[in-house]
């Protein structure tokens, strides 16, 4: 039996520091790693490539960001024999591969470059779409990809992880996928490593979730973490190291990090990442399902935690697909309103603007008028007094946002406004810039002809899975705590305090859903907080910022956790939504910073993870 596979994640995003591959490689004779992962792809630039694909653009339609982060780290990787998967190719992966393919020859080493196809699914879609109108339906929406009032430029379907396995066996040294889902990489690296086939549904589902706790790279180490105070002393809340998942042949999973760098693995970090970008019990991915309600961690020695209660279920049949289509301009000026009285200069501002642009705003499909911060009380300097009102507006054309149709006007307005009106000098994003439109659906698996292309011309088919299963449109759902015999403890007296003083949190985007969670360390915090965070006291945490729609909840008693899946919270998603948390990931810290009825007994004893 071989040993467990070391997988590291050098890269969870195209922002993402680009020194992991090489700080990882470098690193290996006294931390070794077998493969690196690294994800380049999301939502954002998703429909941004396939526009460029669409268009021809100069430079193609792959994120080059990977060439940069991988060229200094190649003679190391050959040197120690590493493996690289990547999701990197957007909607140019073959042209990404003779990019690499180039680099490699330069640099005069012997790796060889395999690449994923399949994950093109446009002409499928279109084809099946005209002779079933009903057959392709927004996760979101509801609304059919026939009636869609958008022309789609490209579709990419989400491909699981058995060709990255395949082209492994076939000897690559680095493996190039278009759009694979994120936990797909991780997936295809264990199962090459130990030979699984679709059959070991059990060690697929947990490097399934080994995959989601390290693809986002430095998030599971100390990054985007409510506990991130903790790292202050020592300063390892510097140079955060990168993640390493240990899988085992039969799905053991160990979480860990780099050596000698900033950072922690932890129970709670371990948590946080867990509950983000997550949409209910059921994981899925086209390769098996994981089923996570019975999930626990373990802190196993320092910096190093173990995962299980992980449960396996076949793969659905369909995969998600994420098509593009162009879907206008959008503009935005910022005005900086100061110390009393900022509710009545916003309104005033407000409509001036409406009055001023009148003739115009019938063109737009959007005009927005949102105040950013709260001003101190009794500021002790003025740029504590100061907030910002953001004006955004949309239109299906530029010449409807031309700079004679909002921006100009808006700066104009200048000498007639509120005390002490004043525009941000930097107007840039007052010029019409391309908005998409993102529209998530399902194919059959069957439809897509997912194949490997080996670096000596060989073309690998890889067939779907055979055996699936098909589950609920509706995730399991329990809008509060079930209620047993001798249910509802009471719990003293309590004390009027920010929840974010006893409860850590993470939330994020999917689409244009926001999921968030919060979790606690202790058995007994975890009693009061599923009893508290029911569907109903979400809405009111929400406040303002509740839309009316749906919400999902479940828990996860084994991490003290209770998830929430906040459906069309985010606009149309994050190629076109007008918020500034256009990622979903301060849901979390502004649900944190309300304020709600806590146990005195819980504030008196912090807790590791959150300290007060």
């Amino acid at each position: 039996m071989k040993r467990a596979v070391r997988i590291g994640g050098a890269s969870g995003a195209t922002s993402d520091r680009r020194l992991g591959f090489s700080q990882l490689v470098s690193a290996h004779p006294d931390d070794p790693v077998d493969v690196l992962i690294g994800d380049f792809m999301s939502e954002a630039n998703m429909t941004s490539l396939a526009a460029r694909k669409a268009e021809g653009a100069e430079g193609g339609a792959f994120e080059a960001v990977f060439v940069d982060a991988i060229t200094p780290a190649l003679a190391d990787i050959a040197k120690y024999g590493i493996k690289i998967v990547v999701n990197a190719g957007g909607s140019d992966t073959q042209l990404l591969y003779e990019t690499v393919v180039n680099v490699v020859k330069q640099q005069q080493l012997s790796l060889k470059v395999a690449w994923i196809s399949g994950d093109e699914v446009l002409p499928a879609l279109l084809e099946r779409s005209k002779a079933d109108p009903q057959a392709f339906a927004n996760f979101y929406t509801g609304e059919t990809l026939a009636s869609w009032p958008f022309k789609p430029l490209y579709a990419q379907a989400y491909l699981g992880g058995l060709g990255i396995a395949t082209a492994l066996q076939n000897g690559a040294d680095i493996v190039l996928c278009g759009r694979v889902s994120d936990a797909s990489l991780i997936i295809g690296a264990a199962a090459w490593w130990h030979s699984w086939d679709r059959t070991k549904l059990p060690q697929l589902a947990n490097a399934l979730i080994a995959g989601h706790l390290i693809e986002c790279s430095t998030y599971i180490t100390g990054g985007n973490f409510s506990g991130f105070k903790e790292l202050e002393k020592g300063g390892r809340w510097l140079d955060l190291g990168f993640p390493i998942a240990e899988i085992g042949a039969e799905g053991e999973v160990v979480i860990t990090k780099q050596k000698g760098r900033g950072g922690i693995v932890s129970v709670e970090t371990c948590t946080a990442q867990l509950l983000y970008e997550i949409q209910g019990p059921w994981y899925f991915n086209s390769d098996v399902t994981a089923i996570i309600d019975n999930l626990q961690f373990t802190q196993i020695g320092e910096n190093r935690v173990s995962m299980s209660g992980v449960e396996s279920a076949p793969p659905p049949p369909t995969t998600k697909v994420g098509i593009t289509a162009h879907g206008g301009f959008q503009a935005e000026m910022h005005y900086f309103l100061v110390g009393l009285d900022i509710p009545a200069k916003a309104r005033m501002f407000e409509q001036q603007v409406r009055h001023y642009l009148r003739a115009d705003i019938p063109n737009f499909t959007l005009l927005d008028f949102q105040l950013l911060g709260t001003p101190t009380l009794n500021p002790q300097t003025q740029a504590s007094a100061t907030v910002t009102l953001r004006i955004v507006a949309q239109a299906r054309s530029a010449a409807d946002l031309a700079p004679h149709k909002f921006l100009r006007p808006i700066v104009d307005l200048v000498m007639s406004s509120y005390p002490g009106g004043t525009f941000h000098l930097d107007t840039r994003l007052g010029i019409p810039r391309p908005v998409y439109e993102y529209f998530v659906t399902k194919l059959d698996q069957t439809a897509v002809e997912h194949r490997v292309h080996m670096h000596d011309g060989r073309v690998i088919e890889v067939p779907p899975p055979s055996v699936t299963k098909i589950f609920a449109t509706q995730q399991p759902s329990a809008p509060s705590f079930k209620v047993e015999a001798g249910a509802g403890r009471e719990w003293g007296e309590t004390v009027r305090a920010p929840l974010g003083l006893v409860a850590g949190g993470r939330s994020g985007d999917k689409g244009s859903d926001a999921n968030v969670g919060f979790f606690v360390s202790s058995a007994e915090q975890y009693e009061w907080l599923r009893q508290f965070l029911s569907v109903d006291r979400m809405k009111t945490l929400l406040a303002k910022e509740y839309n009316g729609k749906e919400i999902d909840r479940f828990e996860l008693p084994h991490i003290h956790a209770v998830h929430f899946l906040l459906h069309d919270h985010l606009d149309r998603g994050v190629s076109c939504t007008t918020t500034v948390d256009f990622l979903g990931k301060n849901v979390a810290e502004f649900i944190r910073a309300r304020e709600v009825d806590i146990p005195r007994a819980f504030l008196r004893k912090p807790k590791d993870g959150v300290k007060l």
